[in-house]
């Protein structure tokens, strides 16, 4: 029914509830059998059925929510791109704070004299530097 078939009878409907007391009986024993007709053929309701599809996405919440907002679900997709930047920043982070550390080892070694300023024009010692950092 589109809305004009709607408003037409909510109109009729009003005016027939209106005017109740005034019709005859045989016009409301009519409209009772009308009605039994109308409710016997009238489909019985039954249960929508639709395909749903789950999202399997890092965002989903449906399983927490009835109705994930796109709110909740770019968070959901922000969350795990804001933790692989901050895991790789902290592993390049610890990296550099390792080399500082090697170069510190090998610089406080050259200037407490314990390794001569010619170790570092032998070959063998930069063999010996990248077993001392593995």
């Amino acid at each position: 029914m589109n809305t004009r078939e709607l408003n037409f009878a909510y109109k009729v409907r009003h005016a027939l509830t209106e005017n109740l007391d005034n019709l005859p009986a045989t016009t409301t024993d009519r409209l009772a059998i009308a009605r039994k007709k109308a409710l016997a053929v009238k489909r019985v309701d039954s249960p929508l059925k639709m395909l749903v599809v789950n999202q399997v996405l890092a965002g989903s919440v449906s399983g927490f929510f009835s109705k994930p907002s796109p709110w909740f679900t770019r968070i959901g997709l922000v969350i795990p791109l804001l933790a692989l930047v901050i895991g790789l920043s902290s592993m390049y982070q610890f990296e550099q704070q390792q080399r500082i550390s090697d170069t510190a080892d090998i610089d406080a070694a050259v200037l407490s004299d314990e390794l001569p300023l010619s170790a570092f024009l032998d070959h063998g010692f930069s063999a010996y530097l990248a077993r001392q950092t593995d």
